[in-house]
């Protein structure tokens, strides 16, 4: 055989052996995800909101026209004539009310209602509609270890076996769940969310450093804008010398000066979300658990900075004095503040700007400055922080002496799990006054959207099972139970990587999630 046509058959050998071995790695690699796909790990798109804002469902990616803050909205196919978990691929007007800033309070104008009552939006205010965020669930990790609560679980809804759900972990086997005031209280004692989850689940009430290009505008909240915080008779703070968004004392000599948050001005405190619809707010109930931030630029020797909360009545503040100290107080019937704790701190070694914030969250006192951490156990039985008063505005001051400049100003509310004063509302399970008891094998979520989010507090009938049999109701069966939410793979946003993250106690995915609302109440 001639020397070149062995050649060439050696070649085509080496060649086929390539491919085949290169093929044979393709193959494995696949059989490998595959089963990593089907018995580990699954990716799932979320459709709905009743995890929002944590996980979003298709939703419209807004940014304020007046402020500029980002927040997102709900989108509902069904409102558009379109079948369930349909995104369109075309802009469309945002229905069925204006959205609201979470920040300024400007209610965004999307579309008008013609004489005889038809929508119309022009295509310049018209909206993209984004999809849900898509994430990577843990699958059978319950098999080998037992949910952990506030983990984020993906399992099969148990009034319809064949759809899954993505709710927050809540009660566990043997526990007692009451919701009170929005609180989660287990085996009568309140129980507290981890700094991470905490961290994801506070929502803006207001932002100082978003100001409206109109203020003379009468749709903020139904007024013009004004600047929410104001000076208590007798405050010589400068609400805008220095910069629009910042706030500066010059007043040595030792008076206290403060401002107050009027919620007649600003968003107020009730437990309302950007991402629902605007008609619910007026029916919610109100939010006591709050944190005030901000950033001290600059303080003068001899100055002190400091905030206040308010809840049920009662009056704490947490101060920073620049000559070395930190104290938390409640302000006593007399008037006069009795100290709850102190610490001593080394002023030189807070660098500015520092950082400062004051929060009451799930029965604790927590002051922040820098790195310096100070905090107060309110206690975690039912009277923790005194007789719940539903109906009462909380709130929020700013208060100093000497020189400061103080900016980066945020008020922000934590989570409120709505179980009862939203419209006559009251929960079927968990309610106030009507704890609920889990028993082996049961396990109770919720919705981190609590106003749009169909969980164990509203089920209406029992779980359905194989041959005939019946879940209690209001609870999620062991066996139902599918995996725990991983990781947010590609975000729903507008500028994915900007919120690529790790979901806190992740859990569940995107099946579909139950973000009916409640029924006639609220509309669907």
């Amino acid at each position: 055989m001639p020397r070149k046509k062995v050649e060439n058959k050696d070649h085509l050998k080496s060649v086929l052996e390539g491919f085949f071995q290169t093929l044979h790695w393709v193959v494995t690699a696949t059989a490998g995800v595959m089963v990593f796909l089907v018995f580990e790990m699954q990716a799932y798109t979320i459709p709905t909101g009743s995890m929002a804002d944590t996980l979003r469902g298709a939703h419209f990616r807004l940014r304020c026209s007046q402020c500029g803050y980002r927040y997102d909205h709900n989108f509902i196919p069904e409102r558009y004539n379109m079948p369930a978990n349909r995104t369109p691929n075309f802009d469309v007007p945002v229905l069925p009310t204006d959205p609201r800033c979470p920040s300024c309070g400007y209610y965004l104008s999307t579309f008008d209602i013609m004489p005889d009552g038809q929508v119309y939006s022009p295509p310049e205010l018209r909206k993209p509609v984004t999809k849900g965020d898509r994430i990577f669930v843990a699958k059978c990790i319950y098999q080998f270890a037992d949910p952990k609560r506030w983990d984020v679980v993906v399992f099969k809804n148990p009034l319809q076996p064949q759809i899954n759900f993505i709710k927050r972990m809540i009660g566990c086997p043997g526990e007692t769940v009451e919701l009170i005031d929005g609180d989660v209280f287990i085996d009568g004692q309140i129980t507290r969310k981890p700094a991470r989850v905490q961290k994801e689940l506070w929502m803006c009430v207001y932002d100082n450093d978003y100001r409206p290009v109109s203020p003379q505008l009468a749709r903020f909240n139904g007024h013009s804008w004004r600047q929410p915080f104001e000076n208590v008779t007798g405050g010589n703070w400068n609400l805008a010398g220095d910069g629009s968004s910042v706030f500066s004392l010059d007043s040595p000599g030792g008076a206290l000066h403060t401002l107050m948050y009027n919620t007649a001005i600003g968003n107020d405190f009730k437990a309302t979300y950007a991402y629902d619809n605007p008609a619910m707010y007026p029916i919610m109930p109100i939010c006591s658990d709050l944190m005030l931030r901000f950033s001290v630029q600059e303080a003068a020797a001899g100055s002190l900075v400091g905030a206040g909360l308010t809840k049920y009545g009662i009056a704490y503040r947490a101060k920073v004095d620049f000559d070395g100290q930190m104290v938390i107080e409640k302000i006593g019937q007399d008037g006069l503040p009795v100290e709850l704790a102190s610490k001593e701190t080394d002023v030189s070694a807070l660098k500015f700007p520092i950082q400062f914030s004051f929060a009451n969250v799930d029965h604790v006192l927590v002051l922040q400055a820098g790195a310096e951490r100070l905090s107060y156990d309110l206690g975690t039985g039912y009277d923790g922080t005194g007789q719940p008063r539903t109906g009462m505005m909380p709130q929020a001051t700013i208060f100093g002496t000497g020189v400061l400049r103080l900016a980066h100003i945020g008020l922000f509310r934590d989570i409120h799990y709505i179980s009862r004063d939203a419209g006559g509302f009251r929960a079927l399970q968990a309610g106030e006054g009507e704890a609920f008891k889990l028993g082996p094998d049961e396990f109770f979520v919720l919705g981190d959207n609590s106003p749009s989010s169909k969980d164990g507090r509203l089920w209406e009938a029992p779980g359905l099972g194989n041959n005939s049999i019946k879940y209690r109701q209001g609870t999620v069966p062991r066996d139902y139970l599918v995996g725990k939410a991983f990781v947010v793979y590609w975000p729903g946003a507008q500028k994915p990587f900007e919120k690529f993250k790790v979901i806190p106690y992740v859990g569940g995915l995107k099946l579909i999630s139950g973000s009916q609302t409640w029924g006639p109440l609220f509309g669907q």
